[in-house]
């Protein structure tokens, strides 16, 4: 029988200026036909699946209807929107939901926006209830309680882009908390080279020889210890006056989370891009966002390597090689106590080197969104505003210079001096006494140094290096003052050459 994707339903945003996917499953050889307006397009069922391409809507418009009839089937969509629809994907970050930001309340409490979200459904392919849960689902306007769950970041960029456009604009959520790259990719791409395969190499080691019996009653077995563990951890912390991570081990026992890598882990290499990016692909779409890295901060060198993979996967998924990519960089983060391992500096790097060295990606840069002792920052709306400036800039023909942060772009060592050339759209100016640079010799040894600016050239200079080699600029997990900013209120971004 013919079954249309569950994220096609009423309220639903459809992409201007680009044919538009229509897609399901049913029984081989059904034809399925689609019609929008006046707009007709037909396909036939292979391999269970099907595929209808309506030509593109080049004009902004609500109020629309989309029929899908097949043998034994008919079902219209009603509500319909021509707009901008994106896909906010990634981790926590973009997870995080708009009732718990700060600005949440005031937005919910006061917005009207041409604004409607769908959120792709957390669970993994496999469980008892993955269909029907998958099925009960779908496109959601502003009102009601439903938008206090939306991703405050996927919320507020398409809040600003809707008022900057002048159209309807629908946000995907397709995101989940505490997972990484290789999460979102699949067997193919995590195999395409060595550095990548480190996680999949160990997921594949640990069900080897196992029965799917075997498989599912070992994940039974660590979710109902985890579902006990949670709960003496929630006892714990209600009833101790000044509760501590080690003591809570102790008294609770071991933490097993995220649990061993079998196939109905959410947290294991594939899962999510089997159970979640496959769903809603190849809804068509105007770009993705995408807000993660915290988690690969345990191996944080091949990131570079995960993250082009996963933009090369997603946009061949989708058809187009070079569909936005829009990047938030990593902003400030440590816990007090913990050591300062730099290893968030590697993944900002490589986010800042995905940008540079791919086609039609953005960057928004965060560096100064970040809180201590919180890998939640609460304010999402600088980074939801770079986004839309971003998405401005890539995908929407506006070339304003001033939505791009200032970047490196050359260093040139003269005597005791590093001069750093940056791209920047207007001066640069420093905010604190803080300089944020660091200098090394030959023996790679950094030490602090102080810097002084003229207009995008900032000299750098330490008394305890004579002749420099290297320099680095806010290289460190976190820092609690941000120096360096041009006049249109943009961070410097970190880098070292």
């Amino acid at each position: 029988m013919i079954r249309t994707a569950p994220i096609f339903s009423d309220s639903m945003v459809l992409q201007k200026g680009k044919n538009i996917s229509v897609f399901g499953t049913g029984a081989d050889a059904e034809t399925v036909t689609v019609t929008l307006g006046g707009d007709t397009a037909v396909a036939k069922v292979r391999g269970g699946e099907w595929l209808a391409v309506l030509p593109a809507r080049e004009e902004y418009g609500e109020g629309l209807e989309m029929t899908v009839t097949g043998e034994g089937y008919s079902r219209t969509f009603r509500d319909i929107a021509i707009g901008e629809v994106w896909l906010a994907g990634g981790q926590s970050n973009m997870e995080y939901e708009l009732r718990s930001c700060t600005t949440g309340e005031e937005h919910l409490a006061h917005d009207k926006p041409e604004v409607r979200f769908y959120y792709t459904p957390k669970i993994v392919r496999g469980e008892p209830d993955y269909e029907a849960k998958m099925q009960n689902t779908g496109w959601s306007r502003f009102e009601g309680e439903s938008p206090r769950y939306w991703s405050a970041v996927g919320y507020i960029f398409a809040k600003e882009l809707s008022e900057r456009l002048g159209c309807t604009v629908g946000v995907i959520g397709c995101n989940w908390g505490g997972t990484k790259a290789c999460h979102w990719m699949s067997e193919e791409s995590l195999c395409a080279d060595s550095d990548m395969r480190h996680d999949y190499d160990a997921y594949m080691k640990n069900i080897e020889g196992k029965t799917e019996e075997q498989l599912t009653a070992e994940w039974r077995e660590y979710e109902d210890y985890n579902n006990e563990w949670e709960k003496r951890k929630g006892e714990y912390y209600a009833n101790t006056p000044d509760p501590s991570w080690d003591e809570c081990l102790k008294v609770c026992g071991e933490c097993r989370y995220p649990g061993p890598l079998l196939p109905l882990n959410p947290m294991r290499p594939m899962s999510l891009y089997e159970s979640m990016v496959k769903r809603v692909c190849p809804y068509t779409l105007a770009g993705f966002l995408y807000y993660q890295g915290e988690s690969d901060d345990s191996d944080p060198e091949p990131y570079y390597k995960l993250l082009r993979g996963l933009i090369d996967l997603w946009r061949t998924d989708w058809g187009d090689s070079e569909l936005p990519f829009l990047i938030v960089q990593l902003p400030m983060h440590l816990y007090s106590g913990d050591t300062d391992r730099k290893n968030w500096c590697i993944i900002r790097e490589a986010q800042d080197k995905a940008y540079r060295t791919i086609r039609n990606t953005g960057l928004a840069v965060a560096i100064d969104c970040g809180e201590e002792n919180e890998i939640h920052p609460h304010d999402k709306e600088q980074v939801a505003h770079r986004l839309c400036e971003q998405a401005l800039y890539v995908a929407y023909g506006d070339k304003n210079e001033s939505y791009n942060a200032p970047m490196f772009g050359s260093a040139i060592m003269r005597g005791d001096t590093a001069e750093i050339k940056v791209k920047t759209s207007s001066p640069l100016g420093r905010r604190c006494r803080y300089s944020g640079f660091e200098l090394a010799g030959e023996d790679g040894i950094y030490k602090p140094a102080e810097c002084h600016i003229d207009r995008n050239v900032i000299y750098v200079k330490s008394a305890e290096v004579s002749a420099p080699q290297h320099v680095r600029y806010l290289w460190t997990n976190y820092a609690a003052d941000i120096p360096i900013y041009n006049a249109a209120g943009l961070p410097l971004a970190p880098f070292r050459a």
